[in-house]
């Protein structure tokens, strides 16, 4: 059996990528996120309510389809990393990344030794197609893809040097984080946070690295796009079902819709 290869790396080819951030915690919702076209999905473990076994259900429910998956972790915790890796993520993203030195701590977390201190689950995981490729341990690196995000001031300042650790794939700019911490709450678009966010983009790509971004508005999705960011998410299901939702309600009750947040998180 060969090597499952990581559907998320060969989308970047160099054209923006759409994807939307599934947070509903279900097999049933990702798999009719996975069948509307979305180039790549981002199954959070962070902020939405997910467990290891959810995320699981997940990535078997989209794995028939076009939509790749990206696995996003709570923290740096190289246990959670590794069971994340054992399920079978291939695409693992991981906020508030300040340092390169933090940068390679994950690198290593996702490695075999002697490149890392990643456990050795053999037969136990999906990852390996329980033991049904053989040479997993001396070639999974090569089909992972590490995505850290950049999301504060001193990860900003960082930039250059996060991009440019060995083993890390991509830089996600966390808008609404990063603004919220330099004291623009909520305010992405303001220019010095939009300075910030052009900042690392230029830092990522100056790396080679792919640079991705939310913004579930149109008008900054667009703008990220001509930019030059690899990847964007441009929705988020459960903002999208509750706007949906409000708005249908309105059309029967006469009542003018109220629009959600479009900021994201």
């Amino acid at each position: 059996m060969q090597l499952p290869r990581n559907s998320f790396k060969a989308l970047l080819t160099g054209e923006p990528r759409y994807g939307c951030w599934t947070g509903f915690g279900t097999g049933y919702a990702a798999e009719i996120l996975a069948s509307t076209g979305f180039d790549w999905l981002l199954i959070d473990g962070e902020h939405a309510p997910n467990t290891v076994p959810s995320i699981l259900a997940q990535l078997q429910a989209v794995a028939p389809y076009p939509s790749a998956p990206v696995v996003r972790a709570v923290n740096h915790d190289p246990a959670l990393i590794k069971r994340l890796l054992d399920i079978g993520a291939q695409t693992l993203m991981i906020p508030m990344v300040d340092s390169a030195e933090q940068a390679a701590k994950l690198v290593a977390a996702t490695r075999y030794p002697p490149h890392g201190f990643r456990g050795v689950g053999g037969g136990l995981t999906r990852a390996t197609r329980w033991d049904g490729v053989a040479d997993y341990m001396a070639r999974a690196h090569e089909e992972l893809c590490l995505i850290v995000q950049v999301e504060s001031r001193a990860g900003v300042d960082n930039a250059a040097a996060i991009a440019a650790t060995p083993g890390v794939d991509a830089i996600f700019v966390g808008p609404v984080d990063l603004s919220t911490g330099v004291g623009h709450v909520g305010n992405p678009n303001h220019p010095d946070v939009q300075a910030m966010i052009r900042h690392t983009l230029d830092a990522t790509r100056a790396a080679g690295k792919a640079a991705g971004i939310l913004a579930p508005a149109e008008a900054d999705a667009r703008r990220y796009a001509e930019w030059g960011f690899d990847f964007i998410a441009v929705g988020i299901d459960i903002s999208l079902l509750r706007q949906a939702a409000v708005d249908t309600v309105a059309r029967y009750k006469g009542e003018k819709p109220v629009s959600g947040s479009s900021s994201g998180y």
